[in-house]
């Protein structure tokens, strides 16, 4: 069961150093799948205006 009580500062401050540990641990991995997706949507983005010029040319 869960108390009415608001949260301590310090429980919040520990939430959010827990946070940032978090973060900090899953930085690189985090960072590698931003970069993937961006290659995959850059690489389907040329693709397509690829396609979309040979058609024009047809």
């Amino acid at each position: 069961m869960h108390s009415s009580r608001r949260p301590r500062t310090a429980d919040r401050t520990s939430r959010i150093h827990h946070t940032h540990r978090w973060l900090a641990r899953r930085r690189h991995a985090l960072l590698s799948s931003a970069l993937r997706g961006a290659a995959y949507a850059t690489g389907a983005g040329i693709v397509s205006i690829g396609f979309f010029l040979i058609q024009q040319q047809i």
